[in-house]
Order: structure tokens, then sequence, then C-alpha cells
């Protein structure tokens, strides 16, 4: 009877603790989005993530949808995003220089289909043009997504610096009529098929039916959205050598506990809502392990751009 009698201060003081850890814990969760598709679409896609979340951590999950990449890399540098699901490679390197301790990699999106870790920059033009080729595009207007987009500004940027010389600003030693930043993927896939820019970059996996826009990219969020004959209204004129998938992110501003919940949570998504994981990533991909190292290149693109390369 005494051992039992001994054991009820360490099982209260226990108890005490666990109180004063759930009451610690954040009631709200702000999972952030980033901009570049249509927004009513990527909200959509997350009310899923939202759902599960919401039961798994007793939160409520805010879906912060930002206009553009700037917004949900000032949101984790600022400790108003604690989560994103799927990064820019361009816009994490640009959190990582500023705050090297501002967020943890919880994983790299890998391929369902061939265990493939990256994606491709891509060049489109309208179908029926007569372009085949970089070099044909001399004298047209291009279009690039957003600044922090690693498909949509930093890889490209590179090659056409290396292609034409010159820099975005003198529109690459004016080798371009005019270089526009349209705000994202899917506007610079309209601003080809609407006559605005001949042509412009995007991102796709480059794996798969190309009918369906491959298994992942801005492509196949389109055909799904209202754009069904998508990949016969464009032609592909460059693509880009392997890119690293974007890293799933946490915010270190959380509480530690709470954010080994959170990411015990992710993990858990992906295993057991794969379709939902799916929905919200914009592709066939789950989870696999990764470190800094694998992102290396990308913040010294980053790094170099920032220190005047525009």
């Amino acid at each position: 009877m005494k051992k039992v009698l001994s054991l009820t201060p360490l099982m209260a003081g226990a108890m005490m603790v666990f109180n004063a850890a759930a009451a610690d814990a954040p009631k709200e969760l702000n999972l952030g989005i980033l901009g570049g598709q249509n927004a009513t679409q990527q909200i959509g896609d997350n009310q899923c993530v939202k759902q599960f979340l919401d039961k798994e951590l007793s939160v409520d999950t805010k879906l912060r949808n930002s206009s553009d990449y700037s917004g949900v890399i000032q949101g984790l540098l600022g400790g108003k995003i604690d989560l994103v699901l799927s990064m820019s490679p361009s816009s994490f390197a640009s959190v990582y220089i500023k705050d090297p301790k501002a967020v943890d990699i919880v994983g790299i999106a890998v391929d369902d289909v061939d265990q493939s870790r990256g994606y491709h920059s891509v060049v489109v033009v309208k179908a029926g043009s007569p372009y085949q080729k970089l070099e044909d595009l001399k004298g047209k207007a291009i279009g690039f997504a957003d600044p922090d987009s690693t498909s949509g500004f930093l890889i490209p940027n590179q090659a056409f610096k290396k292609l034409f010389g010159g820099t975005v600003d003198n529109k690459y030693d004016n080798a371009f009529s005019s270089v526009t930043f349209s705000g994202g993927h899917e506007q610079d896939i309209l601003g080809v098929l609407n006559g605005q820019f001949e042509g412009a970059v995007t991102w796709a996996s480059m794996i798969g039916d190309y009918n369906t826009g491959y298994t992942s990219g801005a492509f196949t969020r389109m055909i799904r959205m209202d754009h069904p004959d998508l990949m016969k209204q464009i032609r592909i004129i460059w693509q880009s050598p392997l890119i690293p998938n974007g890293p799933i992110l946490v915010s270190n501003a959380l509480p530690a506990d709470f954010k080994a919940r959170v990411v015990t949570a992710i993990k858990k998504l992906d295993k057991e809502d794969h379709s939902c994981f799916i929905k919200a990533m914009g592709g066939k991909q789950h989870i696999g392990d990764t470190t800094l190292a694998e992102y290396q290149n990308i913040i010294d693109m980053k790094r170099e751009l920032t220190k005047g390369d525009r």
C-alpha cells in the first residue's frame, strides 16, 4: 500500500505537467500556401488538410493563402506562418539566408511514381507557334512567375544569363522585347495562351503522361481546374536540369512539444490520408527524408542573386 501511495504524488505531478503543456499548446495553426495558382482552388485543395490537423491537434487551422511567395517567406520569418507543405526551394533559401534557425525541414516531396526527388523549370509557347528553342524567342515578350520562385525565376534566370548575357533588369542584354513577372505559374501559362507572352516559364515533374500534365506541376493543376485541353494548346521548348522538390517546413517559433506533434501529424496525414496529401501538394508525392545539403546549391544561387546579381 505504501508503494501505491508513494506513486500518487509522482502521477499527480506528471498530470500537472501534461495539463500545463496542453494549456500552453497553441489553439490555432497557420498553414501557409504559396501564391501563383488559382487561390480558390488552392484553398479548396487544402480544406482536407485543415480538417485533419484540426482533429489531430485540437486546433483551428487557418489557411494563409498568399498572393505572392514573399508573403509566405515573411510569414515564416515573422512567426505568422507555422507550417508549409509545399515550399519553393528558392523561397526556403530566402528564409534560411535571413534566419537559418527560423524553420526546420520536415522532409522533401518525393514522387510516388518513380521515387524521383525533383522537378524541372520549363519554357512553354503556344502549340501552333513557330518557336522551337530559346533562341527563337529573341525580340519577343517573356513571362516569369515570381521573383522567389525557383522554376519561375531563379533557375531560368541562370539559363538566360548564360545564353544571352546581361540580367533580368536589362532584359538579358535586350534579347527580349519585355520581361514581366506575371505573379505566378498559372498567370504565366494564361499569358502565353492569351498572347501576352510569346514564351513563359513554369514547372512540371516531366514524369508520367504528357496529356494529363505529368504527375505534378502547374499543368496538372490547371487541367483539373478548367483547362482540360491545356496540353494540346501549349508546347515545351526548354527544360532545366533537375531541381530538388520543395521542402515541407515547420516554424521553430512553435513551442517545442507542440512542434513535434505538428511534425507527427504531417507524416500521419501523408500515410493515413494520402489522397488528401497529394491534393494539397498538387501532385502524386509523399514525404521523404532530406537534409539542408540537398538545398545547398539553391541557397548558394539565391545568395548570389541577392548580392545584386539582378
